[in-house]
């Protein structure tokens, strides 16, 4: 499971025989940097391909990097609507880049995604950057692409997700991190260990917890391999761990600081506090489950991550977003240190090694247990360290092909992409069914050849079967990444893969199913323009939808908030449709907010024009264990307004309200 690297002389010792060789010739850096552009420009039209087929995806994100693109004060916070009434339930770092296109390029579904996708391009492009620092071009090559072709990574960055940039960010930190180990200039490495620090704050800032998963992985490969002395190493590792704080902490102690008043409501919290999102529902909630408002992990099916357990990465729906080259990381991890032998401590290739099968473990692990809300798509952030595993040990197996740990390894490698890839396609079977023998033949090939190329005179053998075996090795991976990309994909649950992939979307039959924006499957995302039919679907507790009538009512209301209704997705498929400030009463499912009395008042002052029935909330309860916000909400405007009928909608005009 690699791809053809430039062997090391057979005259080196073995404790360097792994160490990559400097290009021998300008020809050769051109010829590198000329597969490096064909890789890059590869995944870009893989990413960017049909990309605006989705409309805008999640529509809850995209409502809110629409608010971001008109208002600076909805930008910063990451609020749902221009008059920042609430939040969304993730810090704001996605959205910043989202808002900002969409404020220089005009909001659009293209300056929406077309962010995204370039992420995933530089996700490639840093993996390729930090095995080829330690490893060869060709093994950077070989990373960058396992990367590109994973389902997971073809799915989220073409997606309007905080996940790509979380991918990036993380990425990019470990790129850091490699540089750092690769310096004895200590005020160099001080510089590369702070800035990976940097690059994890901000991945704080995406996606709070889950971008701070990578730091023992890092902090351990630096302390071990660093080639400055122990205690200098140490010192960097403060300054690393304050550059963390410092750029996550900036934003949130921001928004604690700031009055509550003036600010919108911080979306997933119990109390509009910016600590309790932090500690709470992105914290040890999402470990430990009781996040509030929603399933926990494996609460219902394959779409919330299926049982708990190290099975979990390789069930229905994980396992053909970034199981298929799992076995042959692991094994690339395993032999690769073996490989790597009597080394120095300072190692680069087992120091990457370390780094990225830290990373995965670490990660692979919480995931695997985690007990609170988790979706097959959060795996894309293993991806990175997958491809890592693969290039830099396939790498090391490669340069001791004549030992027999380096053919057995690569044999084992192939192998094990081609029994697995056998399994996931085989789940699907009517999709391409000669597909999953193809490729379970040309790995055995493959490993044969390579397990009879250990002489010299039979060389060719095993450079012949490291092309067959790593070409049928990764493609079933790069089938199922092209078939997702091909595919246009909206609602808050995206999944991977062709039609009949997965068996269980674990959605009870269509039903409802309350908790945050990623926890239950939306419609289709609407249409760029206001006269198309806006839907936000039957789930919506009500089938309500924004037809062509309603949305000109929204257009000229006038207020603050064109309209209110229950719940965020439903006031995302209004704000989208009309470009106008709509109220999510509860926010996604169990916000607090706004309380009876706010809303009445809110209405007293000519501040919302209609409200609409339904939507997506509903029935959540209050911080005093209350009736429901939305429910006690709706019973007051139907007991004190007249209803009228717009498409299918139930609509009430709120103005002339002088109170009681």
């Amino acid at each position: 499971m690699t791809a053809v690297l430039h062997p090391a002389p057979p005259h080196r010792p073995a404790t360097t025989a792994h160490r990559a060789e400097p290009s021998p010739s300008w020809f050769r850096t051109r010829r590198t940097g000329l597969a490096l552009a064909i890789l890059l420009a590869a995944t870009a039209v893989l990413y960017l391909w049909d990309l605006t087929a989705g409309g805008y995806a999640n529509t809850f994100y995209a409502a809110a990097a629409q608010a971001g693109s008109q208002n600076w004060k909805a930008w910063f916070f990451g609020s749902l609507d221009t008059s920042n009434f609430i939040t969304v339930d993730k810090p704001p770092a996605s959205l910043w880049v989202m808002g900002l296109s969409g404020r220089i390029f005009g909001f659009s579904s293209a300056s929406l995604l077309v962010p995204q996708a370039l992420m995933g391009v530089g996700s490639v492009a840093l993996v390729y950057g930090a095995v080829k620092r330690v490893a060869s071009p060709a093994a950077g090559l070989v990373a960058g692409a396992v990367l590109a072709a994973t389902p997971a990574a073809a799915l989220i960055f073409k997606f309007d997700n905080p996940d790509a940039l979380l991918v990036l960010l993380m990425t990019l930190a470990g790129y850091f991190v490699v540089r750092a180990m690769s310096t004895a200039a200590g005020r160099r490495a001080a510089m590369w260990t702070a800035l990976a620090g940097v690059a994890l704050g901000f991945a704080f800032l995406t996606k709070m917890l889950q971008g701070l998963m990578v730091l023992p992985a890092f902090g351990v490969a630096y302390v071990i391999a660093g080639q400055t002395r122990l205690r200098t190493r140490l010192v960097h590792l403060v300054i690393g761990a304050a550059a963390v704080i410092v750029s996550a902490g900036w934003w949130v102690l921001a928004v604690w600081l700031w009055p509550a008043d003036s600010r919108p409501y911080i979306g997933g919290s119990t109390n509009n506090s910016v600590m309790d999102l932090v500690l709470g529902y992105n914290g040890l909630g999402r470990l430990f489950g009781n996040t509030g408002g929603g399933m926990n992990g494996g609460g219902a099916g394959s779409s919330f991550g299926g049982s708990t357990g190290l099975d979990r990465l390789f069930g229905s729906e994980m396992g053909i977003q970034i199981s298929w080259l799992i076995p042959a990381a692991l094994i690339a991890l395993v032999f690769g240190l073996l490989a790597c032998g009597r080394a120095p401590r300072t190692d680069p290739l087992r120091a990457s090694l370390i780094l990225w099968g830290g990373w995965f473990l670490v990660t692979g692990v919480i995931f695997s247990y985690m007990s609170g809300t988790i979706h097959p798509y959060y795996t894309v952030a293993l991806a990175p360290a997958v491809a890592g595993m693969i290039g830099t040990g396939g790498y090391a197996l490669w340069a001791v092909r004549a030992r027999w740990i380096g053919r057995c390894g690569l044999a084992a490698m192939m192998l094990a992409a081609g029994v697995w890839s056998w399994v996931l396609l085989h789940r699907n079977a009517d999709w391409l069914p000669i597909l999953k023998w193809i490729l379970l033949a040309g790995t055995v090939v493959g490993a044969i050849l390579i397990l009879m190329g250990a002489q010299d005179r039979f060389r060719k053998l095993a450079v012949a079967g490291l092309i067959i075996g790593s070409l049928a090795g990764i493609t079933g991976s790069a089938s199922y990444a092209i078939a997702t990309a091909a595919t246009a994909h909206g609602g808050s649950i995206p999944t991977a893969g062709p039609t009949g992939a997965v068996s269980d979307s674990g959605l009870g039959g269509g039903g409802t199913i309350g908790g945050s924006p990623e926890q239950r499957d939306g419609e289709a995302p609407p249409s760029e323009t206001t006269d198309n039919l806006v839907s936000s679907g039957p789930e919506a507790g009500g089938g309500s939808e924004s037809t062509s009538e309603l949305t000109a009512m929204l257009v000229n209301a006038g207020t603050t908030w064109s309209a209110a209704t229950n719940g965020s997705q439903s006031a995302a498929t209004y704000e989208l449709a009309s470009n106008t400030a709509v109220m999510a009463i509860g926010g996604w499912s169990s916000d607090p907010a706004p309380t009876l009395d706010q809303f009445v008042q809110y209405v007293a002052d000519g501040e919302i024009h209609y409200y609409i029935a339904g939507g997506q909330g509903g029935s959540q309860r209050n911080s005093q264990g209350g009736d429901g916000t939305s429910s006690a909400i709706q019973d007051w405007v139907e007991a004190n307004f007249t209803s009228t009928t717009v498409g299918n909608s139930t609509v009430y005009d709120l103005t002339g309200y002088v109170g009681q």
